[in-house]
């Protein structure tokens, strides 16, 4: 037994000797282009986590959802209570595409979220910009994807991270982007006839 635990420690020590090294050469900082894409729960969900740490750290953040509608949800209403003072929230969509069934008002309403998002990542005392959903507007082309590729790569400051969610998110946003986290769906309750629950989903 003696041993085993002598043999485990001697293990970890060259583990930790090795990660050690590897983390003494990343000493540089910069604002990051995050995508959070994939048929997997959790998109948002780990987005708003990364939100929630900056209001915890006392650094100004903005969201602004592309697609939701006005239905009240956990994070939204919590930010709205009691950290505007840290948040800008912004609520730009009407729903769904398959809800709304209007392509010209969905555009319309994609293309003055894109302005409110460029307004809030412009200004550089917002340490984190969430623009949630924006992969759906994208995908139906409801925004330019070169137009705001262009934006995060030439207009955004550099310490500021942009956070992108949504499904399928476009191979070019892909590429550009510093952190891609894809959210695989292996199982779901909603398949077996269980309905979007407060506090998981909403």
């Amino acid at each position: 037994m003696s041993e085993d635990v002598d043999r485990h420690a001697m293990k970890m020590a060259k583990k930790k000797a090795a990660r050690d090294k590897i983390m003494a050469t990343k000493t540089d900082e910069k604002g990051l282009v995050i995508v959070h894409t994939g048929k997997g729960k959790g998109k948002s969900s780990a987005a708003f986590n990364m939100i929630f740490r900056h209001i915890a750290h006392k650094r100004k953040c903005a969201v602004v959802q592309f697609i939701k509608g006005g239905m009240s949800t956990g994070e939204r209403d919590l930010i709205l209570e009691h950290f505007t003072d840290l948040c800008a929230f912004h609520t730009m969509g009407e729903g769904f595409t398959w809800e709304t069934q209007d392509k010209t008002r969905d555009t319309e309403m994609a293309q003055a979220a894109w302005a409110k998002a460029k307004e809030l990542i412009r200004d550089e005392s917002n340490h984190m910009v969430l623009l949630d959903e924006i992969n759906i507007a994208l995908r139906y082309d409801y925004l330019d994807i070169q137009e705001v590729i262009a934006f995060l790569r030439d207009e955004k400051p550099p310490m500021t991270h942009v956070v992108l969610t949504g499904r399928n998110a476009h191979a070019d946003l892909i590429e550009a982007a510093d952190l891609v986290t894809e959210m695989e769906l292996i199982k779901h309750p909603f398949r077996s006839g269980i309905k979007a629950q407060i506090g998981v989903e909403f």
